[in-house]
């Protein structure tokens, strides 16, 4: 089939999409064999990616018909929400409110990032055409987000296992920055250690799921690294803004204001 800019692509229908099930079914099979108890999960899992992907295609249709700065933004928005919420869910922390800074730092740094990849590096009239805001945007939250889940664990989890270390700092009269430095600069470079080393391997080890797609759709390989080049550059972008203002706002909170430490042991 030929697309609107004549480059040739091959559609996949029902019948090839139920024979990509047969992957899910080989590794529910796997689970049952060694008793993983991970059939339900898959079964979810794919039901929500089926589910998911439609949704999204049907949505970007009327989005791009539509041509609403403020829809493809409010839509940019929903989505940095539902990343903050997976990130809350993968860090199961009690003793501190962490998703409203969480999705503070998520919105505002993923669409700075966003807006200046579409709007001065691609260079899309106008900057919200959602052909290229909302899959780059998608991109710099899905990548990001796994970073963020990351740092948030490792902060939490450090400070409690230096919680003497810690504490001994303040009682010395160390503020909570000073007394926590080196637990957040291991939490910081933990949430972007996943991004540098993606930049080790791509092109080596891997394609790229954009370039991929880019080839795959008839698009000049050329073309396509350019392409990957920016969205793995603006990825490593996104993940150190975003998880340096995140630790940054969730360690005041894990701190009193007598500068004591919260976190429950």
């Amino acid at each position: 089939m030929n697309d609107p800019l004549g480059m040739a692509y091959i559609q996949i229908g029902p019948w090839q999409l139920a024979v990509a099930v047969v992957f899910v079914l080989l590794a529910g099979g796997l689970s049952l064999v060694h008793h993983l108890k991970l059939e339900r999960d898959l079964a979810i899992g794919t039901l929500r990616t089926f589910a998911q992907l439609f949704a999204m295609g049907y949505l970007l249709r009327i989005l791009f018909g539509l041509q609403s700065a403020l829809l493809v933004v409010g839509m940019y928005m929903v989505m940095t929400w539902f990343a903050a919420r997976i990130v809350k869910g993968r860090v199961r922390e009690k003793s501190v409110d962490y998703f409203m800074p969480t999705l503070l730092a998520v919105q505002v740094t993923f669409f700075l990032v966003t807006f200046v990849v579409t709007g001065l590096i691609i260079g899309a009239k106008p900057w919200w055409e959602p052909q290229y805001f909302i899959p780059i945007g998608g991109m710099v939250a899905g990548n990001s987000m796994n970073a963020l889940a990351v740092a948030l664990d490792r902060l939490f989890s450090d400070l409690r296992a230096h919680r003497a270390e810690v504490e001994m700092r303040l009682c010395l009269g160390a503020d909570r920055d000073e007394a926590s430095a080196d637990i957040f600069r291991g939490a910081l470079r933990a949430g972007m250690i996943p991004s540098i080393n993606s930049m080790m391997g791509v092109g080596l080890v891997s394609i790229p799921g954009m370039m991929t797609g880019q080839i795959m759709a008839g698009a000049d390989p050329a073309d396509a690294v350019r392409y990957q080049i920016v969205v793995m550059l603006m990825i490593v972008a996104s993940t150190a803004l975003a998880t340096f203002i995140v630790l940054h706002l969730v360690r005041r909170r894990c701190f009193g204001r007598a500068h004591n430490l919260l976190l429950k042991a």
